[in-house]
């Protein structure tokens, strides 16, 4: 069974129809929209500050969400695909956003929506990710603007798979 914890008498609260993989841990101050997924050794601490989670959020294997002590949340929208081993700390996602397995996204962060973080980006503290591109590297740069090929065939193909990956475990 997943690890779910109160942290100071906070307890994490999930919506409607959410998968958690049996060994993922949810802490704290967590609030989590409805058809979302956690998978297999992730961890969300929401113990130093809140985590927002909108629907249809899938957070892969191995993937981390934490914050800094009394200064930046997570905020995720709807429709967010996290890849495996990502890290995102501290920072806003918007709608419609993928990020890639690997990437790292820090605090004080924006992304905007219809995006796409590649797998293995570094997106540095304070980086404004404009809606509708592409970033890749090492630091993280915008490659290129995104078509809506890429947002219907990505961003909403990967989030609806995870829709039907977490209907197996129920």
């Amino acid at each position: 069974m997943a690890l779910i914890l109160s942290v100071k008498g906070v307890f994490p609260k999930l919506g409607e129809n959410c998968f958690v993989a049996p060994n993922a841990t949810i802490v704290g101050d967590v609030i989590m929209g409805n058809d979302c997924s956690v998978w297999f050794n992730t961890v969300i601490r929401g113990d130093v500050n809140s985590i927002r989670i909108g629907n249809k959020v899938n957070i892969q294997d191995g993937a981390v969400l934490h914050c800094t002590y009394q200064k930046t949340k997570v905020n995720l929208g709807n429709n967010v695909s996290i890849g495996h081993n990502a890290i995102v700390h501290g920072c806003s996602v918007h709608d419609n956003v993928l990020i890639g397995m690997g990437a790292i996204i820090l605090d004080n962060c924006e992304i905007g929506s219809n995006t796409i973080i590649a797998a293995g980006a570094v997106v540095t503290e304070g980086t404004v990710v404009p809606s509708g591109c592409i970033f890749a590297g090492v630091p993280a740069k915008k490659v290129k603007d995104i078509s809506e090929e890429l947002i219907h065939g990505e961003i909403d193909r990967i989030a609806n798979n995870y829709l039907l990956y977490s209907s197996w475990f129920k």
